[in-house]
């Protein structure tokens, strides 16, 4: 198993390009499945996740290349509707092929994701959304199996805000017969990327970037090529490399205009930005002050920064209070934090941070993807050597992050295991 060797590294300045993100790059290559003509995606991510998904595709019977960035999908003679259980409960995304395949061929098997480290994150509300358009839908021996004639379209207020499921429901309705609206949906980018793209391939789809989504069905799609939006998360940990080491980082190819409650958080800690359309300079002369936060469905602060955001605050000046509401169990970072010398104190989903001015190496173990980069985070503003095991998180969610970081002044070593 590989692990990362963190050396102190302050004052980190240069460039870092932001790769594609991830979580629109997931659910947009499922969309693949909803056109027997080629799709064409750009700005994708090497990432683990994405080679699960294609190898889930693959098995069965997309045609997909990969190659550098840019990845080629024909899903003209699928001969497999079935998401098995090996492939699902490594990466809950791969339950995003469940819309598309019961919108084009009127059945899907797929397995229940079940819990993960940070929560349970259910799929109650893309099988209810299904159900309102007309899809039968049965639990068997662990595996969701949908199946319709053809889906009808309809009205749909969902009981919660789910990414996951606003993208299955909207991928589902872009083929359904009639008019769906998707009430109280999520307005992340990564959804409005995925919208944005399915109007390529022939969709009709307005309302993007609202809670209400509208979708006029249509009888197919066709190709298309779309380029993957910039990574706001992978922005964010960078924007945080550069105000936890008093550096100087300038990200290009990032989106600032998807960052808005990151930025506003960096700017009261103290740290003075600088954005473009495709660039955002994030530049820290001094110890940054505590800042509260609290997590909620975008545009508010995104719960996957909150691990990152508190590395910050345990070497900020003061206590701040940061208040987590989308995941139940997601601060597991904690118990590894405080080995480096942070001081927090934990009464459920309420973490108050006291701001140390020192940190120390220590071997740490990262429990999910974020808390991996807040254990990075904190091993380069620490004293000595920091060991972060079981980095195969850390390798779900970012594209060559020791690399990225070394360019610009840290001093990071993979260990292969």
């Amino acid at each position: 198993m590989d692990k990362l060797v963190v050396n102190h590294s302050m004052n980190l300045k240069g460039e870092i390009r932001v790769s594609g993100a991830k979580n629109a790059a997931l659910p947009i290559v499922c969309a693949s499945l909803l056109t027997a003509d080629e799709l064409v995606l750009t700005n994708v991510p090497q990432l683990k996740d994405i080679y699960t998904l294609e190898k889930l595709l693959g098995g069965m019977g997309v045609q997909v290349n990969f190659k550098n960035d840019v990845m080629k999908f024909n899903a003209s003679n699928v001969t497999n509707l079935v998401a098995p259980y090996e492939l699902v409960k490594t990466m809950r995304a791969s339950v995003l092929v469940l819309g598309p395949l019961v919108a084009r061929f009127g059945y899907a098997e797929v397995s229940l994701p079940g819990g993960c480290a940070i929560g349970a994150r259910p799929v109650d509300q893309h099988i209810k959304g299904l159900e309102a358009m007309g899809a039968e839908i049965s639990i068997d021996h662990g595996y969701i199996k949908a199946k319709a004639t053809r889906l009808k379209g309809a009205h749909i207020i969902m009981d919660m805000v789910t990414v996951t499921g606003t993208e299955n429901l909207l991928m589902a309705a872009v083929l359904a017969e009639g008019k769906t609206i998707l009430e109280n949906s999520a307005r992340e980018p990564e959804v409005t990327d995925l919208a944005h793209c399915l109007n390529k391939m022939g969709a009709k789809i307005s309302g993007i970037g609202t809670d209400t989504l509208v979708i006029e069905g249509v009888d197919f799609l066709h190709g298309a090529t779309h380029d993957i939006v910039a990574d706001r998360i992978e922005a964010g940990t960078f924007a945080i490399a550069a105000a936890i080491t008093q550096g100087d980082l300038t990200l290009t190819r990032a989106r600032p205009d998807t960052m808005g409650a990151i930025i506003e958080k960096l700017q009261k800690a103290g740290a003075v930005i600088t954005e473009g359309s495709d660039y955002l300079r994030v530049v820290m002369n001094s110890r940054p002050k505590a800042v509260d936060l609290t997590t909620l469905p975008y545009p508010a602060f995104p719960t996957d920064m909150q691990a990152q955001f508190m590395t910050r605050n345990c070497v900020a000046d003061g206590v701040a209070r940061m208040k987590e509401t989308i995941f139940e169990n997601r601060y597991m970072h904690v118990p590894e934090l405080c080995r480096m010398g942070a001081n927090i104190d934990v009464d459920g989903n309420i973490a108050l941070v006291h701001g140390v001015e020192q940190l120390y190496g220590a071997e740490v173990m990262a429990t999910d993807l974020r808390a991996s980069a807040s254990l990075v985070l904190a091993g380069m503003y620490a004293e000595g050597q920091t060991t972060v095991d079981r980095i195969y998180h850390l390798d779900r969610g970012y594209e060559h992050i020791e690399d990225k970081l070394n360019n610009v002044g840290a001093n990071i070593i993979r260990i292969k295991g």
